[in-house]
């Protein structure tokens, strides 16, 4: 088992990482947290047939009480509808309990878990238990919670911290192949902007990682945690620009997912193509050259992700990232790359260069 601290004072927490550790480690990390005595767990039918039985028996145990909360298995689960039920549920199972949350689940379980933590009683404990690789590196640390509406992905949502996040690489056994790869286009994402020695890890271990082999999890997943911790251990509300690399694809990523009506692509296959567009924007701007380029397609491509877009227009896509939260009033915010493990960030960069790279990776 691994620690690593996320360090924003008394709102400091712990990324506990290792196998097996939610039957052996979470009653006790619980009971000295000393967050409540019952348990509202949120998760989805899917996670809830696998590991819901492994997490109730441990919460039993050791005397938790709790309430088993199912929320559909898809993005539409972030919506204002979805967390009414919730919360109006939540309400009734919380007299007279001293109640805190469990996120159980990937990104979407995560992000509704903590915005409804943040809001209900002006805010209660929560803890991930992310059951996927892209929870596991990304959703479920550093705080930001939200819920989606139709004009646009998280655009409304909260900063608030959980109180310890759960990562059991033993729990990433059961993920199908295109859950693993998109999670592994966020692990790919730490290397390109923060990370060389992960990124060649990624090239010369892909095989294994693809074949779940859990020591290269457990190592994908440590790197990725340790890198995002300190991030927001610096910049938790991204108020000083450190914490915005971890944009890195996601201005045209999260344009390609909302264009697509939150269906066609995952977040992970999103983000990737989000990031070879960047890349390309890199080049065209004369950051960095083809080769890298090349090297960063070639990987995404070995990871099983996609390198075109498929059946979205160009002007849907552009017209979805003008309601980014990354731009700044009427001007775009790219975050761009210099080198492997490099980045900048540009503001207002012409029009004419975004339409040409996204347009170069269109079908």
């Amino acid at each position: 088992m691994n620690n690593i601290k996320v360090r924003l004072g008394e709102r400091s927490y712990d990324i506990v990482v290792g196998k097996n550790i939610v039957s052996s480690s979470l009653a006790r990390l619980l009971k000295r947290l000393d967050l409540g005595d019952h348990a509202y767990i949120i998760t989805n039918s899917l996670v809830k047939r696998k590991y819901s039985k492994l997490l109730t028996a441990a919460l039993r145990k050791s005397g938790f009480t709790f309430t088993l909360k199912c929320i559909p298995d898809s993005e539409e689960s972030k919506s204002i509808a979805v967390l009414s039920s919730v919360i109006k549920d939540l309400a009734r199972s919380d007299l007279r309990k001293r109640t805190f949350i469990i996120a159980l689940g990937g990104g979407v379980v995560g992000d509704l878990s903590g915005f409804l933590a943040a809001i209900y009683k002006r805010g209660i404990a929560y803890v991930q238990i992310p059951t996927t690789l892209l929870a596991q590196v990304d959703s479920a640390i550093g705080g930001k919670t939200a819920v989606d509406l139709k004009e646009g992905k998280n655009l409304v949502g909260a900063f608030y911290q959980p109180a310890l996040v759960l990562s059991d690489i033993t729990l990433l056994k059961s993920l199908s192949p295109r859950q693993l790869r998109t999670g592994l286009a966020e692990v790919i994402k730490y290397g390109i902007i923060k990370d060389k020695l992960l990124f060649l890890y990624l090239e010369r271990e892909l095989k294994n990682i693809l074949n779940l082999k859990l020591t290269s999890l457990e190592h994908i997943v440590m790197a990725s945690s340790k890198i995002k911790a300190d991030i927001v251990s610096c910049d938790e509300k991204e108020e000083k620009g450190i914490r915005t690399i971890l944009n890195f694809g996601h201005t045209i990523g999260h344009a390609i997912e909302a264009a697509a009506g939150f269906s066609r692509y995952t977040h992970g296959e999103a983000i990737a193509l989000g990031m070879l567009i960047a890349a390309d924007i890199s080049r065209k701007l004369g950051l960095v050259d083809i080769k890298l380029c090349l090297r960063i397609e070639a990987l995404v491509k070995a990871a099983g992700l996609a390198v075109r877009i498929e059946k979205l227009s160009l002007d849907k896509i552009i017209n979805a990232s003008y309601r980014d939260k990354k731009f700044l009033g009427s001007k775009n915010r790219f975050v761009l790359i210099t080198g492997l493990g490099k980045t900048k960030i540009v503001n207002n960069i012409s029009l004419d260069i975004i339409e040409e790279a996204v347009r170069e990776r269109t079908d």
